[in-house]
């Protein structure tokens, strides 16, 4: 497939921007791209034979990834917490997490998955890491998000979220499911999925339940996906129960590696990002989640600047990755009160380079540019700049003047999942409707618990 016709953004390190530009696809990867001229001369006996994609002037760049995200979340939108609002994260989990998660059966696994999805494609992501939980579903929860993605022709690792908070035999259920779903898709060899190793936080898990968990993802080669120190709640129960902090405890039994992937992050120590960065650890920074519960600001530039590889991710929250860019740069303004602090360069990074960084631990050959051997991974956004877009400020024009709502075209792997706006893979309507009724089935259910 030839894309032409359009100015591409590469994202790539150092950025370029090229006017009537293309990209030459071949077998699901970027074969060439550089100005329409060149690359159809270098090419023109092959390119007879080759569909074309006309870009008609649109802008094209390199589709999103979600570093850390919890498809069931979608479930919770307009759900009403029976009683007195939470006054903090424990009584948010308490009232409301961890009994959407309860009330969860496998038709509502797969069509809240299905539900973020649709929304993944409509606004130009392509790569998602789930954390997934389901307590009284655990057994075929992991496939059943798995028929989903697969459906939809997106790429996802997955993983169950193992925790003593439901039992010691939950515990170990989880453990079994990810090490199940883990052996299955190796054994299928698709390419679109992967596994990793889940666990709920430190706070939630034994000294044998960690110890367990890490052992079976070394064993697998599979990286670990927690949650850290995302409310001092974390940090507190570290210290009280044995007597270090969150990030070191994970560190004594094997946990942290240059493949584990810690979420939040918002409450560690300096001497935690000392850990983090000695072991290589990968951290995903989900800003506009941290300020709907309310449970601070991470120190990401603190993070940065000691060469920890820190993402973006959204937590449940929409798939719409320019959202959460603008947040980020918004967010870290306004608590640092220095209109110098984070930026769109430092954002842009975290989302592609970085991002593709932490996405590696699972697809080698990702990246988070548009470039020679990387998967096709590409949207077509229909952004009209009244000011100059160039090489230099393109970070800029992507925080401030694009939306996931410009998003016409999604390609995962060289395939259309969207164009002009409309759906190929997934039937919206249907998916809402079957989506509306396993909802509404959960929340009669959360209000019994």
């Amino acid at each position: 497939m030839l894309i032409t016709n359009g100015t591409l953004i590469t994202m790539t390190e150092p950025n370029a921007v090229v006017e009537n530009g293309a990209l030459l696809v071949l077998d699901g990867m970027i074969a060439d791209i550089g100005a329409a001229g060149e690359l159809q001369a270098r090419h023109a006996g092959r390119l007879r034979a080759e569909p074309v994609l006309d870009a008609q002037g649109k802008f094209i760049l390199p589709a999103n990834i979600c570093a850390h995200t919890h498809f069931y979340g979608a479930f919770a939108r307009g759900m009403a917490i029976p009683g007195d609002a939470p006054r903090n994260f424990i009584e948010v989990l308490q009232k409301l997490w961890w009994k959407l998660d309860r009330a969860l059966d496998l038709d509502g696994v797969k069509y809240s998955a299905l539900a973020c999805l649709v929304d993944a494609i409509k606004h130009g992501t392509t790569t998602l890491i789930d954390h997934h939980a389901s307590p009284n579903a655990i057994e075929g929860s992991l496939d059943a998000i798995a028929a989903a993605v697969t459906q939809s022709g997106l790429r996802a690792a997955l993983c169950y979220e193992v925790t003593d908070r439901n039992g010691l035999d939950g515990a170990r259920r989880g453990i079994a499911e990810n090490v199940r779903f883990a052996e299955a898709t190796v054994q299928a060899g698709a390419p679109r999925l992967a596994a990793a190793m889940g666990v709920h936080a430190s706070f939630t898990v034994s000294d044998d339940t960690l110890d367990a968990c890490a052992a079976q993802a070394h064993r697998l080669g599979i990286p670990i996906h927690l949650h850290v120190a995302e409310d001092p709640a974390d940090e507190d129960d570290s210290y009280r129960r044995y007597r270090t902090s969150v990030v070191e405890r994970l560190a004594m039994h094997n946990a942290l590696s240059e493949r584990t992937i810690c979420a939040h992050c918002v409450h560690i120590s300096e001497r935690e990002m000392d850990v983090l960065a000695g072991h290589k650890a990968k951290v995903t920074h989900q800003p506009r989640s941290n300020m709907n519960n309310g449970v601070g600001v991470a120190r990401v530039g603190a993070m940065l600047e000691r060469g920890i590889c820190v993402g973006l991710g959204n937590d449940g929250f929409s798939n719409d990755a320019f959202a959460e860019m603008k947040v980020c740069d918004l967010l870290h303004k306004v608590h640092a009160l220095d209109p110098r602090a984070m930026g769109a360069d430092k954002v842009i990074r975290m989302t592609y380079q970085n991002n593709a960084a932490i996405a590696r631990s699972f697809w080698a050959a990702l990246r988070g540019g548009l470039e020679v051997g990387a998967p096709a991974d590409v949207i077509l956004v229909d952004y009209k700049p009244f000011t100059e877009l160039n090489a230099a400020n393109a970070a800029w024009h992507v925080l401030f003047g694009i939306s996931g709502g410009m998003v016409t075209h999604t390609i995962c792997s060289g395939q259309v999942l969207m164009a002009d706006r409309k759906l190929l893979t997934l039937d919206e309507a249907e998916i809402a409707a079957k989506a509306r009724e396993a909802a509404d089935r959960a929340w009669k259910r959360v209000a019994s618990l």
